[in-house]
């Protein structure tokens, strides 16, 4: 493959997994390389200034978890969402052309078909159904300042647990028995 550049690569193209979306549902296409600021500043004016009722996100290979990583930041934002996640496979074409070709005869291409991760990602305002596969409810929401995790303002997400008594350092009594070449039973004190 040393010989070989990507030339182009095309991505199939898929329905939404989803039943019953209204036509005019906003689908949050998200790359490897889409800057997350974009992403988010196009989506929350959807949701906020348009008042968009559900939105989806969806991404593959590379960009799983980038999309992962949209849907929670609009999840804090915005608050009060339902989820739905769809898992799913996306077949992936990428032509390779020979950088090296035979004299007589024309640039040989090779094509690969590639099986990716794809994820599809629902949030909506109005309540979805609790009883598919992938719903996730809307997390309760918070008083401001008010600490949900038991954790300090230092930004733990747990508190550490106290240190334990056989981990620290204490003295140790040893005990030598008789012996042919000793005087009889000692004890020495050692630092451990």
């Amino acid at each position: 493959m040393e010989n070989f550049r990507k030339v182009r690569t095309s991505e199939e193209e898929m329905p939404l997994p989803f039943p019953d979306l209204p036509p005019d549902v906003v689908e949050m296409k998200v790359k490897e390389g889409s800057k997350i600021r974009n992403l988010m500043n196009f989506a929350m004016a959807q949701m906020e200034l348009k008042g968009r009722r559900q939105i989806v996100f969806s991404g593959c290979g590379r960009a799983v978890t980038k999309t992962i990583t949209c849907v929670e930041i609009m999840k804090r934002k915005l608050g009060g969402l339902h989820q739905v996640t769809k898992v799913r496979y996306k077949t992936v074409l990428e032509v390779w052309e020979n950088q090296d070709p035979p004299s007589d005869g024309p640039a040989q291409n090779l094509t690969v078909h590639k099986n990716v991760p794809s994820i599809c990602i629902l949030l909506s305002r109005d309540p979805l159904d609790p009883n598919q596969t992938g719903y996730q409810p809307p997390e309760p929401r918070h008083e401001a300042g008010e600490d949900t995790s038991g954790s300090s303002a230092k930004g733990l997400k747990r508190p550490l647990p106290a240190p334990c008594e056989e981990l620290l350092p204490k003295k140790l009594q040893v005990q030598v028995s008789d012996s042919p070449r000793g005087s009889g039973t000692t004890a020495s004190q050692l630092d451990h």
